[in-house]
């Protein structure tokens, strides 16, 4: 019995598949992460190639495969990818899309948060609105907390206290206290503090507000925790242009 099944999906990734199809990695809405092939997409006639570029939105039609690949079938846009044409755009959603096939697991299981966050993330992206490397943060603080690794600002992560949190320490899950600071923590100001909140919490407006220099040292932490608790660093995060 053949069984199809549609849903709404981001694609992460694709790889070229023999002559003409190509193998596409999709974060679905109802389904979590998938893998696909595509067949004859790579062929000029394709109804459908230019659909399965990497951070397009899309809706989709598949056949469960036999295997570990299902089958695309038909393909509708819903929001084209506009990265392309942007280097600086492309690399801050690479850093997305990495990030969110790390987070969550290949078995087909729904995972409604880390899809909902990526598409925001690659929607803000594309309107350019906002400030690129703002944007990857605040998507991978959101993510990590979304997949159980909250990061902690107002209290110290290793014993509670709220007083004197001048240390940030990646390792222990944020902010700490001098007495529970571990040798390889960062000096973190309260300025630093309240701007990486207010990245966690969307606050536009204060992130917009911070200043260049601040929004970098915001960046660097960002960056020096999810790839902590990622257990090794995003290839793409090097790419992507700073504040």
């Amino acid at each position: 019995m053949v069984r199809t099944y549609r849903d709404e999906a981001v694609v992460l990734r694709t790889w070229k598949l023999g002559e003409s199809d190509r193998i596409i990695s999709l974060l679905t809405k109802q389904r979590g992460k998938v893998r696909a092939v595509a067949k004859g997409v790579r062929k000029t006639s394709s109804r459908f190639g230019a659909r399965l570029e990497p951070f397009s939105h899309i809706d989709l039609q598949l056949v469960q495969g036999r295997g570990a690949l299902d089958i695309v079938t038909q393909v509708e846009s819903l929001h084209p990818s506009l990265m392309g044409a942007d280097y600086d755009r492309f690399c801050a959603a690479q850093v997305l899309v990495e990030a969110a096939d790390r987070l969550v697991a290949e078995d087909h299981s729904p995972s409604m948060s880390q899809y909902r966050l990526l598409l925001g993330g690659l929607l803000a992206l594309g309107r350019g609105r906002l400030p690129l490397t703002a944007v990857v943060d605040s998507y991978l603080l959101r993510s990590l907390a979304a997949a159980g690794w909250a990061v902690s600002l107002e209290a110290c992560a290793n014993c509670g206290q709220t007083a004197q949190l001048r240390w940030f320490s990646s390792q222990l899950g944020g902010a700490v206290c001098p007495e529970c600071r571990p040798p390889a923590s960062t000096s973190a100001s309260p300025d630093l503090l309240v701007l990486v909140g207010a990245l966690l919490a969307g606050d536009w407006n204060k992130v917009c507000a911070a200043e260049p220099s601040l929004r970098f040292r915001a960046h660097k932490l960002v960056s020096s925790f999810a790839s902590w608790h990622l257990e090794r660093s995003l290839k793409s995060l090097p790419f992507l242009a700073l504040p």
